[in-house]
């Protein structure tokens, strides 16, 4: 079982800056892959960005240039770090881990609310 811990999430004007962390705990594996979700009220969830254990990254076309996924390895932990927010990117913000079996673990999430 792995226990996934976000924070970091909070609220900000339009055009400033947050940094999630997500701390994974458990039977955490080399090899697995870790991501960054969000849902917007009335929304379904979206990937928004997602870092191999090699540092491989992905991102949704709506964050590139503005958001930077990020990893340390030996602390089993991921960060977000989100610049230029907008009010869309408004929404809870979740992380998720996934091994190499392909068994896949998400955290509770955290809110962040952009104002503008």
């Amino acid at each position: 079982q792995v226990s996934l811990v976000e924070s970091g999430g909070g609220l900000v004007q339009a055009g400033g800056s947050l940094r999630l962390s997500c701390a994974a705990s458990g039977r955490v594996f080399s090899g697995n892959a870790m991501g960054w979700y969000r849902q917007a009220p009335g929304k379904q969830r979206e990937m928004v960005a997602t870092i191999t254990w090699g540092g491989s990254t992905d991102y949704t076309d709506s964050v590139k240039g503005r958001f930077t996924i990020s990893r340390d390895n030996a602390k089993n932990t991921a960060y977000l770090q989100m610049n230029s927010l907008k009010p869309e990117d408004t929404g809870v913000y979740y992380c998720s881990m996934e091994l190499p079996n392909l068994a896949k673990y998400w955290g509770q999430g955290t809110q962040v609310t952009v104002s503008s």
